[in-house]
């Protein structure tokens, strides 16, 4: 469990889709969008947990090609949200825009799909919770599950903080233009190279050993 927890919280912390989504969500439309949006994202872990669970590890394992092409549109968002960091006149996920305010159901629909395109999350259901699966213990399910909800919990719970606090480090960087370019500048290269990680990583998922 520890070792699930270690990963989990790597990965959150890790900026990706789901955290520029509930960033920007939450400064430009307030903390309760934010939350919405993360109730939406949370449910795109509980997906990701029970298709794994009922074998959709084997599936890809049988079919690499489909595992190879999820991990190319994955790579191909993430290289989407890269340049649209580090292009001519750019904009921070931490600037407040001027953006229409969505309804709580398109919110959550968002957050939902955000997460569910997101790659990270793929990768990490697919190929790296399967490796905590001790199959000499049996209940092979039931492992899994417990071992999915302890990432989502840990998942839930830092992205609560980032979006209770968002609008506290907008404001803050907004009065430091320097840092905000910094900001904006290494979030997109992480993007980027996440991007061209996951472009050239051709291999097939893992299953549990």
């Amino acid at each position: 469990m520890l070792g699930v927890t270690v990963v989990a919280l790597g990965m959150v912390l890790t900026p990706g889709p789901n955290m520029i989504y509930l960033v920007s969500r939450s400064i430009t439309q307030g903390r309760r969008a934010g939350m919405i949006s993360l109730g939406g994202v949370a449910l795109g872990f509980v997906v990701y947990l029970v298709a794994t669970s009922v074998g959709l590890t084997v599936i890809f394992t049988a079919v690499p090609e489909l595992y190879i092409a999820v991990k190319l549109a994955g790579a191909a968002y993430l290289a989407y949200l890269a340049w649209n960091a580090l292009k001519p006149g750019g904009l921070s996920v931490f600037d407040p825009q001027d953006v229409p305010h969505d309804s709580p159901r398109k919110l959550f629909t968002m957050g939902l799909m955000t997460n569910l395109l997101n790659p990270k999350i793929a990768i990490m259901y697919l190929s790296l919770m399967p490796q905590f699966v001790d199959l000499d213990n049996g209940h092979v399910l039931l492992q899994g599950l417990v071992l999915g909800s302890i990432q989502i919990m840990v998942s839930v719970a830092v992205n609560l903080t980032i979006v209770l606090a968002a609008a506290t480090i907008a404001a803050f960087l907004s009065r430091r233009p320097s840092w905000l370019r910094v900001q904006r500048y290494l979030m997109g290269t992480v993007l980027g190279a996440l991007a061209v990680s996951l472009a050239v990583d051709t291999s097939a998922p893992v299953g549990p050993s």
